[in-house]
């Protein structure tokens, strides 16, 4: 699995370090620097990748094997 910032604790608590970091605002840092780099401005889900996973580990998942799941929200389509 290869997802792209999915709104966990982790994520959440790096706002405030960004906002100091870069200068900005907590309420820009989002946008301006943690999704900047992606295609759709939005934080993965857990839920989300927890259903690919699931996907994966289920019957209907038997052909992957060693292939990443990319889910970036078009980061690499930039």
């Amino acid at each position: 699995m290869c997802p792209a910032f999915t709104r966990t604790p982790l994520v959440e608590g790096q706002i405030a370090a960004q906002a100091e970091a870069h200068g900005l605002a907590e309420e820009r840092v989002l946008e301006d620097v943690i999704l900047a780099p992606q295609a759709v401005k939005r934080l993965l889900e857990p839920s989300e990748v927890a259903a690919v996973v699931s996907f994966l580990l289920g019957p209907d998942g038997r052909a992957f094997s060693g292939a990443p799941v990319v889910m970036d929200l078009g980061w690499t389509a930039r």
